[in-house]
């Protein structure tokens, strides 16, 4: 923007006191791509550049004469503003930090900050540039999600592999399965693929199959009519109708009822949904996303799942490996975790020392991505500042008794619990399915939480009732 010829000659007149020499610097900063600031000595501003209006949102004749902090509105001009420690013979200072616009936009920037003087020597004013970060940030994070889809982490091949094929597999409508040991992300995946695809506007509705009774889930999933059963005071829609034009994700379909399997096979045939106490149906344009820890196989020899409700939701499948099995994702995912709590906590922590490393890269994690996240979560609270130490770590890290070992058996097909190479005080620990160990971790975070299911349940990293529907799966006596 040329600057208008009433406040051209003025500004002319005060940058001639500035310099020795004559030039048309108006003409010449607006030429510089990065935000330009001059102002004098009582730190009231000069002359600022076409980059910097476009910045700020300020415009020059709103500028001019105005003390730099209510143009620029950085946290540098609370704090210490860095002008106050600079004389003629000053270096030069760069800082980076940030400026509110006009728009009320926090904006990351880069400031250098120069003295300007005569040939005498003389202070006689400040030249400022501004750079914009966001773009440089925007390149870095997409660097970093090189390795990544969504919130999705991993180099390893099979993640790889998910990686190349969810961008086109997300674009249809067809039925996807989910598979994966508990706590491996099968929700963040089935999220990743409704954002990746052209349902992204619409809502993504998650419900979990094995957190409410039969009579319940059904009216959940399908909606009821006012009357339809005692209670049903008025019209419930259903996460069906909410899910219309969008995505419905239906977690632990193991344990969905064999009645509410025919129900919502009926729907995945015709893509009708009938509310209890209705004879009349309703179209409902959404994309079923399943997923399980269970081997719905098995569960179809033993009859406890509908042979053809597999086929109808395995259209296209999607197995994510545990945590063990995924290599150098470990130390990637990790970090990333280590990165996210120290920023959130306002930690000054600088990463792991060797011997902590060495422990979480040898730790099997029965509890997946969820029980990794939870380590570090809780070391990073723990740690005051710098390195995190193996005392930082959950006592069961940081002093192991048992060691675990998930080497499948051909028949059950379940990771089992082994005996460690060490011998604990009486003797080698027996072996234990995965349904014995999960039963020992609720009952050891109940422990922890003295009793309290809330907090037993953050510390497993569950809903409340995922958790309460385990205590009675497994009959833990709270």
């Amino acid at each position: 923007m040329i600057l208008n010829t009433s406040y051209q000659l003025p500004i002319n007149a005060q940058i001639k006191g500035l310099f020795d020499f004559p030039v048309d610097l108006p003409t010449l900063v607006d030429e510089i791509p990065l935000g330009i600031i001059i102002f004098d000595i009582n730190q009231r501003i000069v002359l600022v550049n076409r980059a910097f209006e476009a910045l700020s949102g300020f415009c020059a004749a709103q500028a001019l004469g105005i003390p730099c902090f209510n143009i620029m509105r950085s946290r540098l001009c609370v704090h210490k503003c860095p002008i106050k420690g600079l004389d003629p013979n000053s270096e030069p200072v760069c800082i980076e930090s940030d400026l509110i616009n006009k728009e009320r936009q926090l904006i990351p920037v880069l400031i250098n900050l120069s003295p300007i003087k005569n040939n005498r020597g003389e202070l006689t004013g400040f030249m400022e540039t501004v750079e914009d970060l966001r773009p440089l940030r925007e390149a870095n994070a997409t660097t970093s999600q090189a390795y990544g889809f969504g919130h999705l982490i991993g180099k390893s091949r099979a993640m790889s592999k998910i990686f190349q094929t969810l961008p086109l597999l997300a674009q249809s409508d067809s039925a996807i399965l989910i598979t994966g040991e508990t706590g491996t992300g099968k929700d963040v995946l089935a999220e990743a693929i409704h954002q990746a695809s052209n349902r992204a506007k619409g809502q993504f509705v998650k419900i979990n199959c094995g957190a409410l009774p039969e009579t319940l889930l059904e009216s959940e999933l399908f909606g009821h009519r006012k009357g339809a059963f005692t209670g049903a005071v008025e019209n419930k829609p259903g996460r069906f109708r909410l899910a219309h034009n969008g995505t419905l994700f239906l977690t632990e379909i193991g344990d969905l009822s064999l009645s509410l399997q025919v129900k919502l096979l009926s729907f995945l045939d015709d893509k009708v949904v009938y509310p209890l106490g209705s004879t009349k149906g309703f179209q409902a344009n959404v994309r079923v996303i399943a997923a399980t820890h269970r081997n719905l196989e098995r569960m179809v020899k033993e009859g406890s799942f509908r042979n053809d409700l597999m086929f109808r939701l395995h259209v296209v499948g999607f197995h994510l490996p545990p945590l063990r099995e995924r290599g150098d994702d470990i130390r990637l995912i990790l970090d990333h975790f280590l990165n996210i709590f120290s920023s959130r906590f306002g930690k000054d922590i600088k990463g792991l020392s060797k011997k902590t490393l060495q422990i979480l890269l040898d730790y099997s994690y029965p509890g997946n991505i969820r029980e990794l996240r939870n380590i570090i979560e809780y070391a990073a609270n723990i740690c005051p500042k710098g390195q995190i130490r193996p005392t930082h770590l959950p006592a069961y890290l940081s002093e192991p008794e048992l060691h675990y070992n998930f080497e499948s058996s051909t028949k059950e097909e379940k990771p089992v619990w082994a005996s460690s190479p060490i011998e604990t005080r009486k003797e080698k620990t027996t072996q234990k399915t995965w349904s014995a160990l999960e039963k020992d971790m609720i009952i050891e975070a109940l422990l922890k939480a003295r009793g309290r299911r809330n907090r037993a349940a953050a510390i497993l990293g569950w809903g409340r009732s995922t958790l309460w529907r385990k205590i009675k799966q497994h009959e833990i006596d709270v």
